[in-house]
């Protein structure tokens, strides 16, 4: 089922908020607007969603507007939380190319930490994720394991100790690893901002991403290693996810806040950004003006 209004998104999936613990304390009232908060053997969902650039100077106003509708996510109270992710693909970058070229069925493999990565070490929970496109509808499916058997599975390609309900899953990330000979390709992390739905709209959620980084080597996530801005630190990424539809107030918002619609890729971005291939037309390069309009070929979601 498509959004409300013409030019929106698709469906997709919609990223996790850290477990409980592993960030500042907050509510318990906000488990409706994210059915995975808990942690399960293993996780599978596909959302819609719609993408935006907009200046970060225009955050206040929209965090505004949103704070009026929407609830701020326990897990992000005081500024937000760290998304890091390490991103697998071939030498030939064929996980890359899928996405540029828009091909029907495709998917990408990553390891996903949620916030602060000082504090990353062998017992830290991360997600080993599977983020696949079938025709329109986006899923991601993905098991929490401690990093260092994160790291058993998807670097070393050994089966690693896990529980009921997660073996098919673990041998399909197996399967990819060693069919395709993945490796880690890029990293990204950014600070995140989340705002999610009540009552009706308990399935909604917004997502604001500032500050987005990445780097080409040096992929344990917990490492000292330096980043680079990979989308203008002016700029910041906004992603509204929703279960069925997204409401026509906050797309008319995204309206009146004059956001662009674009079709972004965070791995992308950080692929194009280190030199491993030209730069797509859907890259975000340093020298756009702060909110400019995307281009035209740019202007739908994949």
């Amino acid at each position: 089922m498509p959004p409300d209004r013409p030019g929106g998104g698709e469906p997709s999936d919609s990223d996790r908020p850290p477990p409980p613990g592993s960030l500042a304390p907050g509510r318990s009232d906000d488990h409706a607007g994210h059915a995975l908060r808990a942690p399960s053997r293993l996780h599978a969902f596909n959302r819609y969603e719609i993408k935006y650039l907009m200046p970060s100077t225009a955050v206040p106003e929209l965090r505004r507007e949103l704070a009026r509708r929407l609830d701020v996510d326990s897990h992000g109270v005081g500024g937000g939380y760290g998304v890091w992710s390490v991103y697998y693909d071939t030498r030939d970058l064929r996980f890359y190319w899928e996405k540029i070229e828009g091909l029907r069925f495709r998917r990408k493999l990553r390891v996903r930490h949620y916030g602060d990565r000082s504090t990353v070490d062998d017992d830290s929970t991360v997600f080993v994720e599977i983020k696949q496109r079938v025709n329109r509808v986006t899923q991601k499916r993905r098991v929490a394991l401690p990093y260092h058997l994160a790291r058993e599975l998807c670097d070393r390609r050994v089966m690693v100790p896990h529980e009921p309900g997660q073996q098919a899953f673990l041998e399909e990330v197996l399967d990819l690893l060693c069919r395709l000979d993945l490796r880690p390709v890029a990293m990204t992390g950014y600070q995140r901002e989340a705002f999610i739905g009540r009552g009706a709209e308990a399935g909604l959620r917004v997502t604001v991403d500032h500050r987005v980084r990445g780097r080409d080597r040096d992929f344990h996530l917990g490492a000292d290693a330096e980043n680079r801005l990979i989308v203008p630190a002016r700029l910041a990424v906004v992603e509204l996810k929703a279960n069925e539809r997204v409401p026509y107030w906050l797309t008319d918002l995204a309206a009146d806040l004059s956001m662009s619609v674009v079709r972004i890729s965070k791995y992308c971005q950080s692929v194009e950004a280190f030199g491993r291939v030209p730069r797509s037309v859907f890259h975000v390069s340093d020298d756009d003006p702060a909110g400019a309009p995307a281009p035209a070929a740019a202007r739908s979601e994949a």
